[in-house]
């Protein structure tokens, strides 16, 4: 499969990127990889995908998010995790589609905060399972055999440093274990599912 990889150079990025190194993975990110792209900038995802040209897989394992207290959250930060991680996924998606060959796939990343919330998570929650929301509905319409699904993984193990204060009582996953959701999305025939990695 040729398959394009957003994301590729994150943490959980390099996991994905492994597990599906025996197909051809084209690597796009905002400062390395083929290619390059600012998910939050439409005009960077259509170029992007110009320059990828066909495709049989579209994974996603990028998109930003706001911590802190709601108390202190402004409208400002709350639209860090809106105009990334969530509207630049569906712009993934929706320009995308017209990318993808007929029985293609795309996976697009939650968490498991859509779920589950946390302290300081709110816009991380909203966006999540606003992204659950999206793949369940776009898949009753992607039709030519495509589908879409997203992998929501628990917080990372070789992440756990920087957000255990954020995730008291959460058991972290390897980054190689998560990226074994992605695999099943892209190769198998789940569609318009959420693929938890808990």
């Amino acid at each position: 499969m040729k398959i394009l990889l957003v994301g590729a150079s994150g943490t959980l990025g390099r996991a994905v990127h492994q597990a599906l190194s025996h197909h051809q993975v084209i690597t796009a990110g905002r400062g390395s990889g083929d290619l390059r792209v600012d998910i939050a900038d439409s005009a960077s995802v259509q170029r992007m995908f110009e320059q990828a040209g066909r495709l049989d897989a579209i994974v996603s394992a990028a998109g930003s998010l706001h911590f802190g207290p709601l108390a202190e959250m402004t409208a400002s930060d709350f639209r860090i995790g809106l105009n990334d991680k969530l509207l630049g996924q569906i712009d993934l998606a929706l320009a995308g589609q017209h990318y993808l060959n007929d029985g293609g796939s795309i996976t697009l990343t939650s968490g498991i905060v859509s779920a589950q919330p946390i302290r300081h998570g709110a816009n991380a929650t909203a966006v999540n399972r606003a992204l659950e929301g999206f793949a369940a509905a776009a898949a009753l319409e992607l039709g030519r055999d495509r589908r879409i699904n997203v992998v929501s993984p628990n917080v990372l193990r070789e992440s756990w440093d920087g957000y255990a204060p954020y995730f008291p009582g959460f058991e972290a996953v390897p980054a190689a274990r998560a990226a074994l959701a992605y695999v099943r999305s892209v190769e198998g025939i789940a569609n318009g599912q959420t693929l938890t990695v808990w």
